[in-house]
């Protein structure tokens, strides 16, 4: 049990929020609240980040439950090893008559 006097944020779980302003966009990291439970969570986040009508749909996930990578290896994550750069895709070019490209 927590202690007296305890807020509810600091009994309950941090979840992160994810909004999808339109049908067809990625959901968006719009911000974080403290919940008891997954449901109560997605109807703060509701009452929250999508006040006038501008969200589709709404992501919650426990924030413990989420791994980053770390910002200062940055350059050792992302960057292509050298003499690899065929590996991304903005290394070919399209070529001339091919549709939908």
């Amino acid at each position: 049990m927590s202690a007296p006097g305890a807020s509810a944020a600091e009994q309950w779980p941090l979840w992160e929020v994810f909004v999808r302003a339109k049908r067809g966009l990625s959901h968006v990291h719009v911000g974080s609240l403290h919940a008891p439970d997954a449901a109560l969570a997605v109807r703060n986040a509701r009452d929250l980040y999508t006040r006038r009508n501008e969200g589709v749909s709404i992501w919650v996930a426990p924030a413990d439950a989420i791994t980053t990578s770390d910002p200062d290896a940055k350059g050792a994550f992302f960057e292509s090893p050298a003499g690899k750069n065929y590996r991304h895709a903005s290394y070919y070019t399209a070529s001339e008559g091919v549709p939908h490209l």
